[in-house]
């Protein structure tokens, strides 16, 4: 099946109303949508799992999908042992 399926012309119209000032906010959880020319200026506010993250498109990114821009993971800091660690590490000797 080639084109858009209908969730994603839903999430384009929805784009579209945006631009034209219908709508103040769109929020989606379709993250496999490739961004077009169309949708250049618009902030898409994507799901990432936990919340919605705001995505301002630029023309950069179009061919790119809405997903790439909300990370699913955080970055892990791992501190030293005793600073901002476990409860367990709280007990091995700091030099």
């Amino acid at each position: 099946m080639r084109g858009l399926s209908e969730e994603k012309r839903k999430l384009l119209e929805k784009i579209r109303e945006l631009k034209s000032g219908k709508r103040s906010m769109v929020r989606t959880h379709i993250r496999d949508m490739i961004i077009l020319p169309e949708m250049v200026g618009a902030t898409v506010h994507v799901y990432n799992g936990k919340e919605f993250v705001p995505v301002t498109i630029t023309e950069e990114m179009i061919g790119h999908y809405l997903g790439e821009f909300a990370p699913t993971c955080k970055k892990v800091e791992h501190g030293e042992p005793g600073l901002r660690a476990t409860r367990s590490s709280m007990y091995v000797p700091l030099k």
